[in-house]
């Protein structure tokens, strides 16, 4: 026996948009940790190392966060991909039963 696979499409459209959203603010948050590591380490000299310290804390964190961005966005492409396959297949398929 078949299993029936329903999708709401406006709500999974909804969950793709909402990944690329979240995709593009880890985006702009990654910009921001580059701009406060390089001011961190600009002023390293004048704190004696400490902001030294805190900039390569901010180096470590930002690669993981471009990471996430990236997977956001390609979460959201595979949710696109997922609603393009379910509307192709509904369409595909019903012209067989007709």
């Amino acid at each position: 026996m078949a299993e029936e696979v329903f999708m709401d499409i406006p709500i999974v459209e909804k969950m793709a948009k909402d990944f690329l959203t979240f995709g593009d603010v880890l985006d702009a948050v990654a910009k921001a940790l580059e701009a406060l590591s390089i001011v961190l380490k600009a002023t390293a000299w004048i704190s004696l190392g400490a902001t030294a310290a805190a900039a390569a804390y901010v180096d470590r964190i930002k690669p993981n966060v471009a990471k996430a961005s990236a997977k956001m966005k390609e979460l959201s492409g595979d949710i696109g991909s997922a609603i393009r396959a379910y509307r192709d297949g509904d369409i595909s398929g019903s012209r067989r039963f007709c």
